[in-house]
């Protein structure tokens, strides 16, 4: 992608586009996005607010450490077992040493039926802060572990921080993506065009994210179960007019903990109460936008 002071699309007003629908006359699409990351021992780690290490920690940091390794030991087995409940898959934004070095988790998404996206290769090895000439590799890397360990290739990306360079995408595309998840300024899917070649972004959420509002903003469990019922409840009514998107970003050693799991279970339950509900995967909705606005964008 050439640097530009926009994105690689045009922009678009969300009140003055065409009315369409999901597929069967659903109106609201809803995905499930647990970051499933791996953090290494031996490198620092972002701090209690996630913020990026400045290089000068000394390693192990081993109480920051244990906190995110309990997402994959114990974590992300609770998120399992309450998506399963509510019959909604999840879509995986995958670090791919997690297949490397756990993939036992792999092996249980995939009898789960989840999908699983690109996520870079560990949750420090951002595209952005690495050598420019080593990102088209660590890309290639990411979707051909994840693609060797599950047996699927990913057609999907979210990466580290939600960080890209002006290659990202290309070399996504060149991985056999078909979706994006990093641009989250929309509720609903809009195309991209990368120098000519296409691309769908899917609406992400960094505010209804566990971690950017239990860790960054030091907000109570009591307030996010609040702004998930907000957030459903206004995007539902939209939706009554024109198909929208929620996502609900998760990340296991943080919403898996004991005393936070009942609230996506309670979160989940108020959901899918709801006629017009559609629990999607994430490839799911790029096909399914692309399928209803196909007429539209000819």
């Amino acid at each position: 992608m050439k640097p530009a002071k926009y994105g690689p699309f045009e922009f678009s007003a969300i009140a003055k586009r065409p009315h369409w629908t999901w597929p069967n006359g659903k109106t609201l699409a809803v995905w499930l996005c647990p970051n499933v990351e791996i953090f290494h021992l031996d490198v620092p780690m972002p701090g209690d607010s996630q913020e990026r290490p400045t290089g000068r920690e000394a390693v192990p940091m081993v109480r920051q450490w244990a906190q995110r390794d309990y997402g994959n030991r114990v974590g992300i087995w609770r998120v399992m077992d309450v998506l399963a409940k509510h019959g909604m898959p999840g879509t995986a934004a995958l670090n791919s040493d997690v297949c490397v070095y756990m993939p036992i988790i792999v092996e249980e998404m995939m009898k789960l039926g989840w999908e699983m996206i690109g996520h870079g290769r560990t949750n420090t090895h951002r595209v952005n802060e690495i050598p420019p000439e080593e990102e088209r590799a660590l890309v290639k890397e990411v979707f051909d572990q994840i693609a060797e360990t599950s047996g699927t290739r990913p057609v999907g990306w979210l990466g580290s921080g939600l960080q890209e360079t002006w290659n990202t995408l290309d070399y996504l595309i060149e991985n056999g993506a078909r979706y994006v998840a990093d641009w989250v300024n929309d509720d609903q899917p809009y195309r991209m065009s990368v120098d000519g070649k296409p691309l769908v972004s899917i609406p992400y959420s960094f505010e209804l994210n566990d971690s950017g509002t239990l860790w960054r903003q030091k907000q109570s469990m009591v307030e996010f179960e609040r702004m998930v019922y907000d957030a459903f409840d206004v995007l539902y009514a939209e939706s009554q007019t024109s198909a929208r998107v929620l996502c609900i970003s998760l990340h296991p050693f943080v919403i898996g903990q004991a005393h936070r799991i009942g609230v996506l279970d309670r979160c989940l339950k108020h959901i899918m109460s709801h006629d017009g509900v559609w629990a999607a995967r994430g490839s799911e909705i790029a096909d399914g936008f692309l399928e209803a606005t196909g007429a539209l964008a000819s």
